[in-house]
């Protein structure tokens, strides 16, 4: 999950005010908790199945990519064997067929990088959602202030105790 800059600017100032405002207030002690997302999500059983199966659909993916590949290498090979020896109409052949396999390997490339882009939003986005509630979940439970999110570049620092990323996965996989 990646911040735009102007969101980055928005959460800053509201952290920023929120801590200004707990200064003031001083009645009310402040609970932070910290939750490494990537980690809390392929931690939980269900990310470590997606994970699986999407390994499982790019290995699929090289599959179906490696013959095209592999015919292009020997396509190569002839050339650099045999240019001297072919004739000017054969040799024009061989780089014609050669032209056209690196477009169907482009094509399919591009064709099976897009559907692991959906397959990946397929897989990853109903799990977001969920580990999304139960962070919220464990923050009103547990009468959190905020939780922020590890490695967004805006937390620089933060005690180890104040990490409940354990407990985001622990909880994710009991619903």
């Amino acid at each position: 999950m990646k911040f735009n800059r102007s969101l980055l600017t928005v959460l800053t100032v509201l952290l920023g005010g929120g801590l200004l405002f707990a200064g003031a207030a001083q009645a009310q002690e402040m609970k932070i908790g910290i939750v490494d997302s990537e980690r809390a999500l392929f931690g939980t059983e269900d990310g470590k199945a997606a994970r699986e199966e999407f390994e499982r659909k790019q290995r699929d993916a090289q599959g179906q990519l490696q013959p095209l590949v592999d015919r292009a290498k020997q396509i190569q090979e002839e050339l650099d064997s045999k240019k001297f020896v072919l004739s000017e109409d054969a040799l024009f052949q061989k780089r014609a067929e050669q032209a056209e396999l690196q477009n169907k390997i482009q094509s399919k490339a591009q064709e099976l990088e897009g559907q692991l882009k959906i397959d990946q939003g397929r897989l990853i986005a109903p799990l977001q959602q969920k580990l999304q509630q139960t962070i919220e979940d464990i923050g009103r439970e547990q009468g959190f202030t905020m939780i922020l999110q590890r490695g967004n570049n805006l937390l620089l620092y933060s005690r180890e105790a104040l990490d409940i990323t354990d407990l985001v996965i622990s909880r994710f996989d009991q619903i």
